[in-house]
């Protein structure tokens, strides 16, 4: 799983921004030169990150993580039907079982962010809620193909 959030510099405090352009040196004067070059290594005698930046979100990795969770649940999901197929679950045992792998798989998930969701995910409803309804029909398709092919075949 990808990091989603960083820190971006608010710039309004009077703190310098990491995002800084170089003074053009024709445009230039020698202070504005020097203040430049005296901010750039405070920064990065820093390491780049100011205690007034504000944490941003970036979208790719949220989307590369959402994305895994939609990957794992579906082929949680397609195991999980044709197991309970294999056991011979009918009715309401069926869903309880489907509803059982979807929480461990948010526990796995949980575990695998190291508990730190805040970290990997813009909230708690990515990993408990996000693909669970979707999944739902791959294991109903294959719950019933497996069953039918064990227990009436």
């Amino acid at each position: 799983m990808c990091k989603i959030s960083s820190t971006h510099p608010r710039g309004e405090s009077g703190r310098p921004s990491r995002n800084l352009a170089a003074p053009d040196s024709a445009s230039a004067s020698a202070s504005e030169s020097r203040k430049y070059r005296k901010t750039v290594k405070a920064m990065a005698a820093a390491g780049g990150v100011s205690s007034d930046d504000v944490p941003i979100l970036q979208t790719e990795n949220l989307t590369s993580n959402v994305k895994s969770i939609y990957y794992s649940r579906t082929f949680l999901s397609i195991i999980g039907g044709v197991v309970a197929g294999i056991w011979g679950f009918t009715g309401l045992m069926g869903f309880v079982f489907y509803f059982l792998i979807m929480m461990v798989s948010s526990i796995g998930l949980l575990a695998k962010s190291k508990f730190s969701v805040q970290t990997y995910f813009d909230s708690w409803s990515r990993i408990s809620i996000e693909g669970v309804f979707g999944g739902l029909m791959s294991f109903v398709l294959f719950w019933s193909f497996a069953y039918d092919i064990v227990h009436i075949f």
